[in-house]
């Protein structure tokens, strides 16, 4: 092969990268003709793991959860076109992409993990399971009757794939279910109503699950006026974002032993040993876990082998939350 017939089969060729060896051994075999994987864990310089490659690559697949600071190493990739995450929230990366690149997120890899997650903190908290651990530890008997999740009139916060994921995951816990959106609408399932009408309905809420990205609108939303709209003893179910809840009102709330809440994100995030949330009264903490599961890697799999044959097809990649 001439060197000008090598350039040019490499210049359309489809470099793409990948976190670890373990992702680039599962999607091998499903690679179209002309698409070529790397590893790279975008930590490293480029240069130096990738050598010259680094300068033809086209796609980069970041690992799950890297903090956003790495992304300086992105920047100097100069045919870079997509960025892939295989998180659904993509709110620490805006601000931080290398200009003309595109952002592509996890829709839908974590749907069924984090809403199994959030009906699990809601089941653990209503039904006293984190007190029962702790008496376990004593070797103390102790039944006390608590709520049941059935009958309980329970607001969903957000319809998209993980609030829907958690709709869903209700239907068969017999609840008097209330979605809300940013706007009020009908759907396949029925009425929606628009966050303006929150003051309306919490009064009579007694589990809240929030299932929203963390935007310049949800930001905050669930603040002291939404908390204090709740009756006694309601239940605040968090998958969703940390600052999405004011942490300081929450804190007040639960000191008061007021109202409870299962938490598997926080603000801030990593939660400090020292911080007040922890030693909180009615208070079940998570360490952000919802979508790592074992039904994650099969599901984004799915997804990357969808990304990478369009791409490779010259088509609109899939999920692209910027550019």
């Amino acid at each position: 092969m001439s060197d000008q017939t090598s350039r040019t089969s490499q210049d359309r060729e489809l470099l793409i990268t990948l976190p670890d060896a373990d992702w680039q051994e599962a999607l091998a075999p499903d690679l179209p003709a002309g698409v070529r994987s790397l590893v790279w864990d975008v930590d490293s310089d480029p240069r130096e793991a990738l050598g010259d490659d680094a300068d033809r690559v086209a796609y980069v697949v970041l690992p799950y959860m890297h903090p956003a600071g790495a992304l300086e190493t992105v920047a100097t990739l100069p045919a870079l076109q997509l960025l892939q995450t295989t998180s659904a929230g993509y709110d620490n990366l805006l601000g931080r992409l290398p200009e003309g690149v595109r952002l592509a997120n996890g829709a839908g890899i974590h749907d069924a993990s984090t809403s199994e997650l959030a009906l699990a903190l809601a089941l653990a908290k209503l039904r006293g399971l984190d007190d029962a651990v702790r008496d376990a530890e004593q070797g103390r008997w102790r039944p006390v009757q608590r709520p049941s999740l059935a009958d309980r009139r329970v607001l969903v916060l957000g319809t998209g794939g993980i609030g829907g994921a958690i709709a869903d995951r209700l239907e068969p816990f017999e609840v008097d279910l209330v979605r809300v959106a940013t706007t009020a609408r009908t759907d396949e399932r029925g009425r929606v109503h628009g966050t303006d009408e929150l003051p309306e309905l919490l009064p009579t809420t007694e589990v809240v699950f929030i299932g929203l990205p963390l935007t310049d609108s949800t930001r905050g939303l669930v603040d002291a006026a939404f908390l204090a709209a709740l009756p006694d003893q309601a239940l605040v179910v968090n998958v969703g974002r940390g600052p999405i809840v004011d942490t300081d009102a929450l804190l007040a709330e639960l000191r008061a032993e007021r109202l409870h809440a299962a938490l598997d994100v926080t603000d801030p995030e990593p939660l400090p040993a020292d911080h007040p949330l922890w030693a909180a009264p009615n208070v079940l903490i998570a360490p952000h876990v919802g979508g790592n599961t074992t039904a994650m890697r099969p599901r984004a799999l799915r997804l990357l082998r969808a990304q990478v044959e369009r791409l490779a097809a010259g088509r609109d990649p899939l999920n692209v939350v910027v550019g």
